[in-house]
C-alpha cells in the first residue's frame, strides 16, 4: 500500500525507532516477530473470536437521521462506543496481549490519558491472568476517576505520573522508564499509533478492523463500500488510524482528522499539533510535535484527557505532510456543544474525544447525497463529571 510503513519503520520522513540502548532488544524482538505472529492462523482465529464474543464486534454502523437532517448529509456513526469497555481501545489491547503471550512475557505495563486504554489493558490482563501496571497523569486521574476505579477493580495497579503537566505525555514517559528497568519479562502495550517502530504499524493493524467493517457495512447498506467522508478525532491517533486504514488508497474518500484546539489554536492552551508542531522526536519516533525553538516539548492542553498530547503518530504526520488527510481542529466549547447536540438529537452521549469529530461537521458544506461516517470512538460515561463542570447544557 502507498501509505504503508517501510521496512525501516518510516512513513515518508516520519517514524523510526529512537530508543535507549536498554530497550533495543525488546523493540527489536517485537519488530522481527510481530508480522509473523499476527499472520499465523491460530493468532487470527483467537483474535477474531475474542473480538466477536468478548468485545462485541462488529459494532453497528448507525444511520443518525436527525444529525443527518441537521447537517444536510447522510451521516453514519461507527459505534465503537458500544465495544466492551466503552471505546475502540480494546481492539488493540486484545491483539497486543495475545502477542505478549506468544513472546513469553509475564507482565504488562501501559500508559493512559482518558483512562480508556488503561481500562482496556486492565480488562485483557484480567482475562489472561497477567500482572498489570498502568501509568496515568495525576491530573487525568482526578478528571477520569471512574476509569481509575475500574482499573483497580480489575486488579491493576494505577501509578500517578507527577512530572510536567501530569497528563498523557508524562504517563508515557513513566511507562517508558519502567520498561527500560524491566526489559525481559514485561511487554509495554502502547495505546496509540505512537512510539518506536513497530508500534505505530502494529496498533494501526489491530485497529484497522474498524474501517474493514465500515466497508462491509456500507456495501450492505447502500451498495457501495466507499463513503464520501470519514471523520475521526486525533490525539495520538489510533481510532483515526483504524477508521482511515482501508480507505487510504481510495483517494476519492475524504479523510478528516480533528485535533483539539483547546481554548483556541493560538491561545497557548491547545493540542492542535499539525497547526502548531514541527518535526522532532517524541516517545521513540520522529513525528510532528509542539515544541519550543530549542526543542523542548510544549505542554498541550485540551478539556479532553485523551487528546491532551503534544504530538501525533508518525503515520498521521506523514498523511498530513502529503495532504492525504485534512487536519482541522475544534475548541473545548465547540466539542462540548457538539457532544450535547448529539445527546439531544440521537440519544447518544459521546466521549469528549469523539465529540471533537462531531464538532468539525459545521466546518463543511455537504451535498445532500454525501455519505459521511463519523468514528464514534468512545462513550461519554467517563466524562460526565467534565460535562457537569462545563455546565452549559
Amino acid at each position: 500500500m502507498k501509505y504503508d510503513v517501510d521496512e525501516r519503520g518510516y512513513y515518508g520522513k516520519f517514524g523510526g525507532a529512537y530508543i535507549p540502548e536498554m530497550l533495543y532488544p525488546n523493540v527489536e524482538e517485537l519488530r522481527s516477530r510481530y508480522l509473523e505472529i499476527i499472520g499465523k492462523e491460530d493468532f487470527k482465529e483467537e483474535f477474531h473470536d475474542l473480538l466477536k464474543n468478548y468485545v462485541g464486534r462488529p459494532t453497528p454502523l448507525y444511520l443518525a437521521k436527525r444529525l443527518s437532517e441537521r447537517y444536510g448529509a447522510t451521516i453514519y456513526l461507527k459505534r465503537e462506543d458500544l465495544c466492551h469497555t466503552g471505546a475502540h481501545k480494546v481492539n488493540n489491547t486484545i491483539g497486543q496481549i495475545l502477542l505478549a503471550k506468544r513472546l513469553g512475557k509475564q507482565k504488562i505495563i501501559a500508559e493512559t490519558g482518558a483512562g480508556q486504554h488503561g481500562v482496556a489493558t486492565a480488562t485483557v490482563c484480567a482475562l489472561m491472568g497477567m500482572e498489570c501496571i498502568v501509568y496515568m497523569g495525576k491530573v487525568d486521574m482526578e478528571r477520569q476517576r471512574p476509569n481509575v476505579e475500574r482499573m483497580r477493580i480489575l486488579g491493576t495497579k494505577v501509578v500517578p505520573a507527577l512530572s510536567g503537566s501530569m497528563t498523557l505525555k508524562d504517563a508515557t514517559n513513566e511507562a517508558m522508564r519502567h520498561w527500560i528497568n524491566n526489559p525481559t519479562d514485561t511487554h509495554y502495550i502502547i495505546g496509540s499509533v505512537v512510539g518506536p517502530h513497530p508500534y505505530p504499524d502494529m496498533v494501526a493493524r489491530f485497529q484497522s478492523v474498524i474501517s474493514e467493517e465500515i466497508r462491509k457495512q456500507l456495501q450492505d447498506e447502500i451498495g457501495n463500500p466507499y463513503p464520501d467522508y470519514v471523520f475521526a478525532c486525533v490525539g495520538g491517533g489510533s481510532n483515526a488510524a483504524g477508521a482511515f486504514y482501508h480507505f487510504l488508497n481510495e483517494e476519492h474518500v475524504n479523510l478528516v482528522a480533528v485535533e483539539a484546539a483547546g481554548k483556541g489554536v493560538d491561545s497557548g492552551e491547545s493540542a492542535a499539533t499539525t497547526a502548531l508542531g514541527k518535526p522532532g522526536v517524541l516517545h521513540g519516533s520522529k513525528t510532528l510535535l509542539m515544541q519550543t525553538t530549542d526543542g523542548q516539548v510544549i505542554e498541550p492542553y485540551s478539556i479532553s484527557a485523551g487528546l491532551d498530547y503534544p504530538g501525533i503518530g508518525p503515520m498521521h504526520a506523514h498523511l498530513f505532510d502529503v495532504g492525504r488527510v485534512q487536519f482541522v481542529s475544534a475548541t473545548d466549547d465547540e466539542a462540548m456543544n457538539a457532544g450535547v447536540e448529539l445527546s439531544r438529537l440521537e440519544g447518544i452521549i459521546p466521549a469528549i474525544e469523539s465529540a471533537h469529530a462531531i464538532a468539525a461537521l459545521s466546518q463543511y458544506q455537504f451535498e445532500k447525497d454525501d455519505v459521511v461516517v463519523i468514528n464514534l470512538s468512545g462513550r461519554g460515561d467517563k466524562d460526565l463529571e467534565t460535562y457537569i463542570r462545563w455546565g452549559k447544557y
